[in-house]
């Protein structure tokens, strides 16, 4: 298969954007940078810490910077964080400069895949399951507004999701 270009994989926490985004850019050859690593390592501080100093707007603005500047390298697969397309600059930036994947996740999918994680800040609250529907509802028509595919990830092994992105790429 020839490189597809670059490749940005969206969706809801928990759908495993990290996980598959590793696998995908083995079989294709591609460096995998993750956005949310990314701005952990250029501050040296995690994501939670982040948050609780300079509240989401903070962050969301690392997160605009970091996905500029990595949406515009050649030929690699990243994975962004799940708000990441709240931001109509980003969403630009994701649509015009690659191929944008959306691995779509249910919320009950969602909660259990990231129901004992603790470096989830939005997640951290008395009704994460609430949460992440009000999160869907904003969210799902912005990842699919930019998407190139849609993936359904639910009950599905790591190995079976990047062999179906593979065959909807070739």
């Amino acid at each position: 298969m020839k490189t597809p270009g670059s490749l940005f994989l969206t969706g809801p926490m928990g759908a495993g954007k990290s996980t598959i985004g590793r696998q995908l850019a083995k079989q294709l050859g591609l460096p995998f940078l993750d956005s949310d690593h990314e701005i952990e390592s250029r501050t040296g501080v995690d994501i939670p810490l982040i948050f609780e100093l300079e509240g989401e707007s903070g962050f969301r603005k690392r997160e605009a910077a970091v996905i500029d500047e990595l949406t515009r390298l050649p030929n690699i697969l990243l994975a962004t964080g799940g708000g990441a397309i709240l931001d109509p600059v980003n969403r630009e930036h994701l649509k015009t400069r690659g191929k944008v994947i959306y691995l779509h996740a249910s919320v009950n999918q969602q909660l259990k895949r990231t129901q004992k994680d603790r470096h989830r800040p939005l997640l951290q609250i008395d009704d994460p399951h609430s949460k992440l529907e009000e999160l869907m509802t904003v969210r799902d028509p912005l990842y699919r507004e930019i998407a190139d595919l849609v993936i359904e990830t639910d009950g599905m092994r790591v190995r079976d999701v990047v062999n179906k992105i593979m065959r909807r790429l070739a």
